[in-house]
């Protein structure tokens, strides 16, 4: 049975994501409009109408809905870099005015692209993340929150370290953390088929990628058998990140160029120090036997490309080195 196809409105569409996302939707079979900042290059994303505006605006989409009725909205915005103004701004009341437009016009399905790191929820932006999930939760759309893992370019920044002979940098014993790290095609195609898949309607959705669950260590590992070279491991202590956070904290009491800064080594530590896997209460672990996997890209061939120069670093603000 051929399954229902959708005029989507994309949010988010120029990121890594975004476009990997726009290129499912279209495989799928879906009408795709892209609201982007004004002076994008359509060549982002070939094959969807691109329509420019101000995503912040009170009216942008909402008279977007308006003059195009569409079915379906598809979110992979999200905040460039965390910090407390830009992630209420964006990961959340961007989205607010997004979902009022929706049940304003003839929108019937809500797709959103969020984070698994919001299953313990210290951050401004993890705080932004949930206080929208918990608003799309409550409408009457048809919605789906997707919840990736760590992310093929998030950690992918030290590859250029490896090939210029310098150490893999780990923090603590570079065992602590784990995560099954999802590409952006198998992650833009999960997305993809939240709008078609019954059995995804309605439900907060983990995913991570093929299997097992990788550690710091393991990624080094990867990158020894690639160069054929043994590879150098420097241990960080998780010591240092508290001391760079409590001195930024400190400054920025002060000076508020510094508490910005110190909400992002909170991040950086973060990242450093909790798993980017499903998270059980019961046991008050992480479980990487029940974290959702999907696809097949893996992230040792992606680093093999990238030391082939055939993909370059892309990681934006994903990134702690």
């Amino acid at each position: 049975m051929t399954s229902l196809r959708y005029r989507t409105l994309l949010l988010g569409g120029t990121g890594t994501i975004g476009r990997a996302t726009a290129q499912a939707l279209l495989e799928a079979g879906h009408g795709v409009t892209a609201l982007v900042r004004p002076g994008t290059d359509p060549a982002l994303l070939p094959g969807c109408t691109l329509v420019e505006g101000d995503v912040t605006a009170p009216d942008t989409v909402e008279n977007l809905l308006k003059a195009q009725p569409h079915a379906a909205i598809v979110s992979c915005l999200a905040s460039r870099t965390g910090a407390p103004e830009d992630a209420w701004e964006i990961d959340h009341r961007a989205h607010s005015l997004a979902l009022e437009a929706a049940l304003e016009t003839r929108v019937q399905r809500f797709v959103l692209l969020s984070a698994i790191c919001v299953q313990k929820p210290h951050l401004a932006f993890q705080k932004a993340k949930i206080a929208f999930e918990s608003q799309l939760r409550a409408s009457p759309l048809i919605w789906s929150i997707v919840r990736p893992t760590a992310f093929f370019k998030s950690l992918s920044g030290q590859v250029p370290r490896v090939q210029a002979g310098k150490p893999f940098l780990v923090f603590g014993d570079g065992t602590r953390t784990a995560c099954k790290p999802i590409s952006d095609a198998d992650l833009g195609r999960f997305i993809a088929s939240c709008l078609t898949d019954a059995d995804k309607e309605r439900k907060i959705l983990p995913i991570g990628g093929p299997g097992p669950a990788i550690t710091p260590l393991d990624q080094a590992a990867m990158l020894e058998r690639l160069t054929g070279q043994p590879v150098k491991i420097k241990h960080v202590p998780f010591a240092l990140m508290d001391v760079i956070v409590g001195v930024l904290g400190a400054l920025g009491k002060v000076a508020p160029k510094f508490k910005a800064k110190a909400e992002l080594a909170k991040i950086g530590r973060y990242y450093a120090t909790e798993s980017m896997l499903l998270w059980n209460p019961q046991t008050g672990c992480y479980d990487p036997e029940a974290t959702p996997e999907y696809g097949t890209d893996r992230l040792e061939d992606h680093y093999a490309a990238m030391l082939r120069g055939e993909v370059g670093d892309d990681r934006g603000a994903h990134a702690i080195f």
